[in-house]
């Protein structure tokens, strides 16, 4: 009853202030065209509040909501294309060199060039956490309409990277003013909040597609009830991240845009953890995890059981690798073997004087992500093991200070088309997101051959020997993969969802 009254005041404040409602039939006071737009994916917990990229992850939200590109792009097929970039050349192994599109200009009419590309990724390298890492960028030269990037290293999948949110080009010269970026997009921000980024159409958008609509306004809404009950109510002309339940109540009368990505919940053991230091522990935890009864009753059947961390339709995907199977019985013998055993009948398994009692962290604003860890804590106490689930938003505090033994969490996997980005971003030793400190000497030297191999088959061989090493180890639980759901009114067009998770207001968007 609690959760539903708070949906129905949450609602009601979406009705009454929530700061640039629409509340006009879809249009402003000068008779333009308003967007309103319900989110699960902007806010403090994603770390993507704000529209400067080269800050934690906020480049997601100035390429979601069309602020920002980058020098290119991924089609529906995640095969790279040109964007601001107008072509390229593999001068060697370590040089590339990219000609910018003549006609690209800033949102503010300053013309994009070598110099521009130049300075806002030498600010990338100099500021981000991720980004040096992934482009192990030495020098930039810029030359005209010419910027030339040369790598210390060996980078096959530059290109990919630099396809990634933090990629998007930016006035650097313009700042970044309350959170807000002068970016190349159709769209500019003219406030950002916590909650909310405020949009209209950029007049000196330079792309053959111009903008249709005069305003937008990016809602996070991360109640499921609530996001739910506003588009109902119709404030909303379209969502992202609806409850999989609610997917039902949209069928008609209503405009529904799915695809499969690579998007996977995942959940990481903490090697510090001295229990979660043995095999078969890890191990017996894994096949513990019904992965088919979560995915087609707690998300409704919308998405696949995971293996691995890439679904099946990538060329390195999950049905190149194998993993335990879900076991109650071998789990129990596993545990029983490690020297666990419920000598006091209490229903948990101990040892010397000590029940397996396990913290599990998540986050609530992803929100399969709590039932993910209540699906795990019912299952393993089946096992004998006792699970604290710990679902808030303020995770990060709790990652920081090692208060956990298993976080689970909802990532991309494959956001550039190439593997080596989650890698390098999870899984190997020191990653920035390595939540469960795993360091494996094969992953380590695997990484290193993958970063030096050209080629799309090789790279595929190498990620899928990396994903089997990973899965050998038991270091991560794969729960599942998930499709992308966009609800809209009949009369939205141009709204379309993508596999990279990255492309969401664009120029063909419009609302007749």
């Amino acid at each position: 009853m609690k959760k539903f009254l708070a949906a129905i005041c949450a609602a009601a404040l979406l009705m009454t202030g929530c700061g640039g409602g629409d509340n006009s039939g879809g249009k402003t006071s000068s008779g333009g065209k308003t967007f309103n737009y319900g989110t699960i994916a902007y806010g403090v917990a994603m770390e993507n509040v704000g529209t400067d990229p080269h800050e934690s992850y906020s480049g997601w939200s100035t390429l979601r909501y069309g602020i920002g590109e980058t020098l290119f792009r991924f089609n529906e097929h995640m095969e790279l294309e040109p964007w601001l970039a107008e072509s390229f050349e593999q001068v060697d192994d370590f040089t590339v060199k990219i000609k910018i599109n003549d006609a690209a200009k800033f949102s503010n009419g300053k013309k994009v060039d070598g110099t521009a590309v130049k300075a806002c990724l030498e600010d990338l390298i100099a500021k981000h956490d991720r980004a040096p890492r992934d482009l192990k960028i030495s020098a930039i030269e810029a030359d005209g309409q010419f910027v030339t990037i040369k790598s210390s290293e060996k980078v096959p999948a530059l290109l990919n990277y630099l396809s990634d949110p933090y990629g998007c080009i930016v006035d650097v010269e313009a700042g970044v003013k309350d959170k807000i970026a002068v970016g190349t997009g159709p769209y500019k921000a003219v406030k950002v909040t916590d909650t909310q980024v405020d949009l209209v159409k950029n007049e000196n958008y330079w792309g053959a597609v111009k903008p249709k609509l005069d305003e937008i306004f990016v809602k996070s809404i991360t109640d499921g009830d609530t996001l739910t009950m506003a588009m109902q109510n119709g404030e909303l002309d379209a969502v992202q991240g609806l409850p999989y339940s609610s997917l039902q109540l949209f069928k008609d009368g209503y405009k529904l845009s799915q695809v499969e990505t690579s998007r996977v919940y995942q959940a990481a053991f903490n090697f510090n953890t001295p229990e979660l230091q043995d095999l078969n522990v890890r191990k017996a935890i894994s096949m513990a995890i019904d992965k088919e009864n979560f995915t087609k009753v707690l998300l409704n059947g919308n998405g696949a059981p995971a293996i691995g961390p890439f679904p099946a339709n990538l060329t390195f995907g999950g049905d190149k690798v194998h993993s335990v199977s879900y076991d109650l019985d071998a789990a129990k013998k596993l545990l029983a073997d490690a020297g666990w055993n419920d000598s006091d009948g209490d229903g948990y398994v101990d040892k010397n004087g000590k029940n397996l009692e396990l913290r599990w962290l998540t986050y609530t604003s992803r929100q399969e992500l709590p039932l993910l860890a209540e699906a795990a804590q019912a299952s393993l106490k089946q096992i004998g093991i006792k699970l604290n689930v710990n679902a808030t938003d303020n995770y990060k505090t709790f990652l920081k200070s090692g208060d956990y033994d298993i976080f689970s969490k909802a990532i991309v996997t494959a956001p550039t088309g190439d593997p080596e980005y989650y890698f390098t971003s999870h899984i190997v030793p020191g990653a920035v997101d390595n939540a469960g400190f795993y360091d494996s000497e094969q992953i380590a030297a695997l990484e290193n051959e993958l970063h030096n191999t050209f080629g799309a088959d090789k790279r595929s061989e190498l990620a899928i020997k990396m994903s089997q090493q990973v899965l050998d180890d038991c270091a991560l639980i794969y729960a599942s993969h998930l499709r992308m759901s966009f609800v809209m009114k009949p009369n939205v067009e141009g709204f379309k969802a993508h596999p990279s998770d990255y492309y969401e207001i664009t120029a063909e968007l419009d609302k007749k």
